[in-house]
């Protein structure tokens, strides 16, 4: 599975499972369920453009690296330049909509970032198990 497909599919099986552990995190961290649930379905949202700029942009720069494949380097490196743009787009939205400060929400985001990075991780190399790998990093 290559190209738009495969992100698609990609993308919606991650966004999936987010979204409920997203808002389970929420919850356990004091918020009510509404404000949990509209916040897990936002970021997911956001986290879906996200994902598929960021996709396409290393991809892109993959395909152009003479090492190919996708090694334990390049997927820790792919999970954190994705977490990171991610931080800097939800602490404000989380500070906003959990009416929290932004330290708070910055706390509450490092604490779904380190969930997420290793998630995001594991996913990954699942999906590339289950799907094969990418053009871009086919040898």
């Amino acid at each position: 599975m290559q190209g738009l497909k495969r992100r698609v599919v990609y993308v919606t099986l991650f966004e999936l499972i987010a979204i409920c552990l997203t808002s389970g995190v929420l919850m356990l961290s004091g918020h009510d369920a509404g404000h949990a649930g509209v916040a897990g379905a936002a970021s997911s949202a956001i986290a879906i453009v996200w994902n598929f700029i960021y996709n396409g942009a290393f991809e892109a720069w993959e395909a152009r690296q003479t090492v190919r494949g996708r090694g334990f380097l390049r997927r820790a490196a792919h999970a954190i330049g994705f977490e990171g743009g991610l931080v800097l787009i939800l602490v404000p939205l989380f500070a906003w909509w959990l009416n929290i400060t932004l330290l708070q929400a910055l706390i509450l985001d490092i604490g779904l970032l380190l969930f997420f990075m290793v998630y995001t991780f594991l996913f990954s190399l699942a999906f590339d198990r289950v799907f094969g790998l990418p053009a871009s990093a086919q040898a």
